[in-house]
């Protein structure tokens, strides 16, 4: 009994001992740039990269298109296979008064 006990407490100081290893490092900190170095480059960015989006967009809202489609396909599964389970639990229940 006591070498059970001395496992569990050797198999719980090990665990603890990684746990505290586990941990994650501090947080880097960088500096946020002044408003002066920023907006001059995302000025040019944006007539430059603004011709460069607009196919990257439409891709994106027709994969949008494609996703609603098949979240309302995925909510009409769900809703018969709910349909389903109650159909089995009415079953069930008949079948145990007969």
């Amino acid at each position: 009994m006591k070498s059970k006990q001395l496992l569990f407490l050797s198999v719980l100081a090990t665990m603890s001992i990684f746990a505290a290893n586990a941990q994650s490092p501090m947080p880097i900190m960088v500096p946020a740039g002044t408003d002066a170095n920023v907006a001059a480059p995302a000025a040019q960015a944006s007539s430059s990269n603004s011709d460069a989006l607009q196919p990257v967009l439409k891709a994106l809202q027709e994969m949008k298109t494609a996703n609603e489609e098949m979240l309302k396909k995925q909510e009409a599964t769900l809703q018969q296979l709910d349909d389903l389970q109650k159909a089995a639990e009415q079953l069930k229940i008949f079948s145990k008064r007969g």
